[in-house]
């Protein structure tokens, strides 16, 4: 067990380490890598970590509150339970991961890659995913209620349950994704219509 607070590391190799367990506030993280590295229960508070490097790694029961993970690489990591809340994670490829039982509270999870992630009855309301790669996402039963998915890339995704109620849907292509079981509002239901040509009239 360790508590390192404002904390600041540049270009810092971490891998493969055993950092477990440990709690970590207000410390920056830039250019470091935490390939394979074991880092399950660690617990995140106010801490950011740009362009860092998390391929393989098991964050397994983690959590984070008000980090920032922009730019970063957790391709074929383990995120099983993990808990982000209120996280900035714009930029951040999850190519290959393990997002299985994760919990996501809010928070911006814009441009980020989640192609062919399980995020199904996942609560997602009010999140910004703005141009995030949901390419072949599992999101049924997920909650999207008021989310930001302006030009998100939706092609192929599984939306059977979804409530999608409330989320901007600016310059999404209703032409690449299968509505069909998912919620929708009146609005998204005109856009979903003049997609396809049709003339809606008031």
């Amino acid at each position: 067990m360790y508590s390192y607070e404002n904390r600041e590391y540049i270009d810092t190799d971490f891998s493969p380490s055993d950092l477990s367990g440990g709690e970590l506030r207000g410390c920056t993280f830039e250019r470091c890598r935490f390939v394979g590295a074991r880092l399950e229960e660690i617990w995140t508070e106010g801490c950011r970590f740009t362009d860092c490097d998390f391929t393989g790694s098991q964050l397994n029961a983690s959590l984070h509150i008000r980090s920032a993970f922009t730019n970063c690489t957790f391709r074929g990591a383990s995120l099983f339970v993990a808990k982000f809340e209120s996280c900035k994670m714009t930029g951040s490829d999850f190519n290959e991961a393990n997002l299985d039982g994760i919990t996501i509270l809010g928070g911006d999870w814009s441009y980020t890659n989640l192609r062919f992630a399980n995020l199904a009855k996942q609560s997602l309301r009010g999140i910004r995913l703005s141009e995030a790669d949901l390419y072949s996402c599992n999101l049924e039963k997920a909650d999207l209620r008021d989310a930001d998915l302006t030009r998100a890339q939706l092609g192929k995704v599984r939306l059977q349950g979804t409530d999608l109620r409330g989320a901007v849907m600016d310059g999404v292509d209703f032409t690449s994704m299968d509505v069909k079981g998912a919620k929708m509002d009146s609005l998204q239901a005109v856009a979903f219509l003049r997609a396809y040509g049709a003339k809606v009239e008031n």
